[in-house]
């Protein structure tokens, strides 16, 4: 969804979305049954726990200097292709929760687009990307994270 301003190889050669400290554990994606299954069929070791009629990663809690790497992340890079879950599709946007209103905000740890300048990245949005992850959001509900400070707001819903 993001290949207009994110090449593949840019992210292909990061991987930071791809793991997480005891500070961002939070932000895990959230999978479909299908995708959940997929998973442990390559890494039967996964672990899984229900959220909202989604599934999520079951991490132990994390010491300070731990990290915890995406069971799907593999030395190839994510072994979904193609078949990522939403939240990693447009990552680092992220659809939070303010005051009962649904915002797109942006993960400041993607240098590669958060260093791109404000008006390509509303810009964006405003070609049909907003309405795609408002869309999803509206009946996926269990994709919506409340907001975290920190996270600039780069466009509210529009209702």
């Amino acid at each position: 969804m993001l290949k207009k301003i994110l090449s593949g190889d840019s992210c292909a050669q990061c991987r930071l979305c791809c793991v997480f400290d005891r500070y961002d554990i939070w932000e895990t994606p959230v999978f479909t049954d299908e995708i959940r299954r997929k998973i442990l069929e390559a890494n039967p070791a996964a672990e899984f726990i229900t959220k909202d009629g989604g599934f999520i990663f079951k991490a132990e809690e994390l010491g300070e200097d731990e990290l915890f790497s995406c069971p799907a992340l593999t030395e190839n890079g994510c072994m979904l292709g193609g078949d990522k879950p939403f939240d990693c599709r447009i990552w680092p946007y992220r659809i939070m929760e303010i005051g009962g209103r649904r915002a797109i905000t942006i993960a400041s740890v993607c240098d590669e687009l958060y260093n791109r300048p404000l008006s390509q990245l509303v810009g964006l949005l405003k070609d049909g990307l907003a309405e795609k992850i408002f869309t999803y959001a509206e009946s996926h509900p269990e994709i919506v994270k409340p907001y975290c400070e920190g996270y600039p707001v780069l466009m509210f819903e529009g209702k």
